[in-house]
């Protein structure tokens, strides 16, 4: 049953979204590689991964190539394909990266808004306090990513989240790390609140400042992280 229901969502997938059945397969293991449901070091088999999807290995090796490009994953000739351990050097990389970019987006935000992007934020922040109140990670996660989509879009720079979107599934293994309750997911929200005070206040080192501290916290958070996953960091 398990393996017919697994089948059945990666072909409605492929149905709804129109993407190729390897684009389906590599985002699906994606998110189950950010959201740790693969943990570092499980290995992952072509042939099972096709039987229990119900297609072809060609999609699944195409898939695992784009994964080992992203350096989530390693393909070890004779060896076997494995989900790769968490490294902080290529998280503190991604880092420094995705700062540049969305410490700049903001800073274009504090000067020129979309309006209907901010409305939608504002029910971007409401749904995201609702699922800290549950508990709910994914829908957390989910809602997470579309505010910051939200503003680059609404400074007008929505290209800007494509060029961090495969780099930042490093930062989002170690951020998966930090969310152990309530008071965790609040103060991202807080902290999102901050990014948008700002943003309505045309206040461009504000924003700035806000963002930097946002996503720059995680660092505060790595050394801890690292004493009690061992298993988990290269």
């Amino acid at each position: 049953m398990a393996e017919a229901s697994c089948r059945m969502n990666v072909e409605m997938a492929i149905a709804e979204s129109g993407e190729s059945a390897a684009a389906t397969i590599e985002k699906d293991l994606r998110r189950q590689i950010v959201e740790l449901d693969l943990l570092p070091g499980t290995r992952l088999s072509e042939q099972d991964i096709a039987s229990r999807l119900g297609v072809s290995r060609q999609p699944v090796r195409e898939a695992l190539i784009k994964l080992a490009n992203s350096r989530l994953i390693e393909i070890r000739p004779h060896r076997g394909t494995v989900v790769a351990r968490i490294s902080a050097r290529e998280m503190t990389e991604a880092l420094f990266v995705r700062q540049s970019v969305e410490i700049s987006v903001v800073a274009r935000a504090a000067q020129n808004f979309d309006p209907w992007q901010r409305k939608r934020i504002d029910s971007l922040l409401a749904e995201q306090e609702a699922d800290a109140a549950k508990l709910d990670h994914a829908g957390f996660r989910e809602h997470d990513e579309a505010f910051h989509i939200a503003i680059a879009k609404g400074a007008g720079v929505g290209i800007a989240w494509i060029a961090i979107a495969d780099m930042k599934s490093h930062m989002d293994r170690v951020c998966n790390l930090t969310m152990r309750d309530e008071a965790d997911m609040k103060r991202r929200v807080g902290e999102h609140h901050a990014i948008m005070a700002a943003i309505d206040a045309r206040d461009v080192d504000a924003a700035q400042e806000a963002m930097a501290k946002h996503l720059g916290s995680i660092l505060d958070e790595l050394p801890e992280l690292e004493t009690r996953h061992t298993a988990l960091f290269v």
